[in-house]
């Protein structure tokens, strides 16, 4: 009997024990796989310090565009942030109205907005992140991905900039989604191959502004990272960046945060009532990113610095798209372009409640945000209003400030 544990005992022990180890190993090398993925570029803090301009040289501008603020609050009901920075330095920053309508509680810095379409720009950025660390190309088509995608020739590209002619998810997950829960990415990307919903012209041929386009994006971090875009975005954009007040919401997915805002309507007038949550709201990547005025700003510093994306990257986000016929698109990778001015690049969001708008003026070294939570329809025009103050109330004097500037 103990010959027979000797020979038969004894060497599966030692089987076990070597199977038990190289499984192990293997689980390692996974999960040090899936780090490289999150930490190849992104290996230190890459955060500028923000400066100000001292009051005594803002003080002319600032009453401007206080007086701007106070009479848009009262006549067309804007309860919101605004920040202006000017090469490189903030000018002006300030919140005005309520952020809770019914406590009567008012705006702060830390009150926290949903971005709308002005996600998409962190969208673009993730892929671009990818594709540095040559984990994609931007000429693969969504089906290396997800080999079941019914749109065929889909280019990343043509997600990008807006050429792929992608039905409509909203449509879809209005007319086809048959739960009571909002779906998630993967439920979305999975109902797309089972809706047979025709897509609107084959990729590249036209300009058609598509959500969908960017929660494919998202998908696609997802499907290569291994994680979730949220997660992603988080440990290599908003945590590098210092952006402690960002982060991505998911509907039914995730846990509101404590300053985050809900969105509002004015009803008969007077009385402001929340907008409710819709089938679309877990959907990330197109929408769904929350931000202060603050984060945002930082983001912009470091986008353009070429600390976080190169300047070759920065370059493709920053420029006029195309057909395939060679046709202008006013769009980038997560921007719109002015069809006349190339220096003027933006984007603006809307989704319930919530009208957003982050532009800069690359020949000014200006850029103007805003951020609102009670449906106000005049971001464009309030834009061109604060340029018009900044141009004509302040008065650059380095010689006599530069030594003046604060830090927070």
């Amino acid at each position: 009997m103990k010959k027979f544990i000797k020979y038969t005992v004894l060497p599966l022990i030692i089987f076990l024990s070597i199977f038990i180890l190289s499984t192990s190993k293997k689980e390692n090398l996974k999960e040090d796989k899936k780090e490289n993925v999150i930490t190849s570029t992104v290996k230190k803090q890459i955060a500028h310090q923000i400066k100000k301009y001292p009051a005594k040289q803002t003080k002319k501008v600032s009453q401007q565009l206080d007086s701007l603020l106070q009479r848009i609050n009262k006549r067309h009901d804007f309860h919101g942030s605004l920040l202006i920075a000017k090469d490189g330095k903030i000018l002006y920053e300030k919140q005005i109205g309520y952020a809770d309508f019914r406590k009567k509680d008012s705006l702060n810095a830390s009150s926290i907005f949903q971005l709308a379409s002005v996600s998409k720009q962190f969208t673009a950025a993730a892929i671009m992140l990818l594709y540095e660390r040559n984990k994609i190309k931007l000429t693969d088509t969504v089906n290396r991905f997800f080999p079941d995608f019914p749109y065929k020739n889909v280019t990343i590209t043509n997600l990008l900039n807006h050429t792929a002619g992608l039905p409509k998810y909203f449509w879809v997950a209005e007319h086809k989604w048959k739960q009571e829960k909002a779906p998630t990415n993967n439920e979305m990307m999975n109902l797309l191959q089972t809706s047979n919903v025709q897509r609107f012209f084959k990729p590249g041929r036209n300009f058609d502004y598509s959500n969908t386009g960017y929660f494919v994006l998202a998908s696609i971090v997802e499907k290569v990272s291994e994680m979730s875009f949220s997660t992603f975005v988080k440990k290599n954009i908003f945590e590098p960046l210092g952006m402690k007040d960002s982060y991505i919401f998911s509907y039914g997915v995730d846990i509101a945060k404590g300053n985050q805002l809900d969105g509002y309507r004015l009803y008969r007038g007077w009385r402001h009532l929340k907008i409710n949550n819709t089938i679309n709201d877990a959907i990330v990547g197109d929408k769904n990113v929350y931000s202060t005025s603050r984060d945002l700003y930082k983001w912009i510093l470091a986008l353009n610095s070429g600390e976080l994306l190169s300047k070759e990257s920065l370059k493709l986000m920053y420029s006029y798209g195309k057909t395939m016929y060679g046709r202008k698109v006013p769009y980038g990778f997560g921007f719109r372009i002015d069809k006349d001015d190339k220096n003027m690049i933006y984007h603006h969001g809307k989704w319930n409640g919530f009208r957003t708008g982050v532009t800069q003026y690359l020949n000014d070294n200006l850029a103007i945000i805003i951020l609102e939570h009670t449906s106000y329809n005049g971001i464009s025009s309030l834009t061109k209003k604060v340029k018009k103050i900044v141009e004509e109330n302040f008065v650059k004097d380095n010689l006599q400030f530069a030594e003046n500037l604060t830090y927070n």
